[in-house]
C-alpha cells in the first residue's frame, strides 16, 4: 500500500510512532512495546503494528528510544577515509576534548564500511551515542540528515552537508587557498593551475585561487583533482602533458600534491626548478624533508579541539543556535615552491 501523501505528489514526512499506532489502531505505548521486543503483546496486535510500519515506510530509530535513558558518555566520529593523514591532528585535538570531559570516542571509517557494506552512521547510531562528529567530506549525506533529527551532530573540517541546528568548525579555506595562490604570483609565476577538490571546501578553495588570479589580471585553470593521490596523478599528468603546461599547480590537499609530484617526474621535470607544487592541509607528508612541499596549515588540532567543545555543548543544550567557527590559515613554505624556469 502506498502512504496517502506520496501519491498525492507532495513530500511525506516521515512517519512517527503516533502514526503507526493510529494506522493499527493501537496505543502508541503498545508500538512501543513491539519496537521493544516486549513478549506482553497478542500476535495479532504484533502483526497490525508490523504491517502498519511497512506501509508508511516508518522505521525505528534506535536512538531516539533511547533518548529518555541515562547517556553513555560516548560520541561518534565519522571519518571519510582513515588512510588521509589529514586527520590525525584534527582527531588528536577532537578526543583531547571529549576525554577532558570523560567521553570516549567511537570511530568508523566509511571508506571502510562502504567496502564491507556496512552503514556506517547506522551502526553508530545503534551504539546509543550521545552526539555525532563528522570529520571531512562525507558521502553519507542522507543518513546523517537523519541522526541530526536524533542527536546533536557537529561538522568538523566540512560545511557538508548543511543542516539547521548543526555546528560546523572548519578551516577558513577561502583565505587559505588565496595565501596559497598569492605566494606563487610573488614568486613570478603566471601560468598557475590548481587541482580543484569535492564539495563545498573544494568550492572554497577553488574561489580563493580565483580571487587571487584575477586580481593579478590572470586567467585562472582549474581542472577537478579528487582528493586522492591516484587523482592528482592523473588531473597533474593532463596538465603536464600540453605545451601550454603550467609553472606551478596548486593541489586540493598534499595527498593529491603527492600525485601531483609523481607525474612531474615521470615527464621529467624537476620540482620546483621546472615545475612548483603547493598542497593543503600541513600533514606529516608535506614535512618529509624528501618531499618537502608547501602547504598550507589549516590548524586541524584547533579544529579537533573546537568540534569537541561543540559537540559536548550541544549534548548539553540541544536547542543552541546553530554556529560557525573559522579557524585561520598559515601558508608553510618549504622545498617544492620556487621562480618559474623564465624567471632570474
Amino acid at each position: 500500500m502506498t502512504h496517502p501523501s506520496a501519491a498525492s505528489g507532495t513530500p511525506a514526512s516521515r512517519p512517527t510512532i503516533r502514526d503507526v499506532a493510529t494506522r493499527a489502531g493501537v496505543s502508541k505505548s503498545l508500538v512501543s512495546l513491539v519496537l521493544q521486543g516486549s513478549g506482553n503483546v497478542s500476535e495479532s496486535r504484533r502483526r497490525a503494528v508490523l504491517q502498519a510500519m511497512e506501509e508508511l515506510g516508518y522505521r525505528p530509530n534506535k536512538l531516539a528510544r533511547g533518548l529518555s535513558m541515562p547517556r553513555t558518555g560516548t560520541v561518534g566520529v565519522l571519518l571519510n577515509d582513515l588512510r588521509n593523514p589529514w586527520f590525525v591532528e584534527l582527531l588528536e585535538g577532537l578526543t583531547a576534548s571529549l576525554h577532558a570531559a570523560g567521553v570516549s570516542p567511537i570511530l568508523a571509517d566509511s571508506y571502510t564500511d562502504r567496502r564491507v557494506g556496512r552503514r556506517s552512521v547506522e551502526a553508530l547510531l545503534e551504539q546509543r551515542i550521545d552526539g555525532l562528529v563528522v570529520v571531512g567530506t562525507t558521502t553519507e549525506s542522507s543518513a546523517i540528515e537523519t541522526a541530526a533529527a536524533a542527536v546533536p551532530v557537529v561538522l568538523a573540517g566540512t560545511l557538508d552537508p548543511a543542516l539547521p541546528g548543526v555546528d560546523i568548525v572548519v578551516n577558513d579555506d577561502e583565505a587559505g587557498a588565496r595565501k596559497a595562490t598569492e605566494h606563487l604570483l610573488a614568486l613570478g609565476h603566471k601560468l598557475i593551475a590548481h587541482l580543484q577538490g569535492p564539495d563545498e571546501i573544494g568550492r572554497r578553495r577553488r574561489a580563493g585561487y580565483e580571487h587571487a588570479m584575477k586580481a593579478a589580471g590572470l586567467e585562472p585553470r582549474v581542472v577537478s583533482g579528487g582528493m586522492s593521490e591516484e587523482s592528482g596523478f592523473a588531473a597533474a599528468d593532463r596538465l603536464l602533458a600540453g605545451p601550454d603546461r603550467p609553472t606551478a599547480i596548486f593541489a586540493f590537499n598534499d595527498v593529491a600534491c603527492i600525485g601531483a609530484l609523481s607525474a612531474a617526474a615521470d615527464h621529467g621535470l624537476a620540482v620546483p626548478g621546472d615545475v612548483s607544487l603547493v598542497g593543503y592541509d600541513n600533514t606529516y607528508l608535506a614535512r618529509i624533508r624528501h618531499l618537502s612541499l608547501t602547504s598550507v596549515d589549516n590548524g586541524n588540532l584547533a579544529v579537533g579541539v573546537q568540534a569537541g567543545r561543540f559537540i559536548l555543548e550541544r549534548i548539553g543544550s540541544p536547542d543552541l543556535p546553530r554556529r560557525l567557527h573559522l579557524v585561520s590559515s598559515e601558508l608553510q613554505i618549504r622545498g617544492s615552491t620556487s621562480h618559474p624556469p623564465s624567471a632570474p
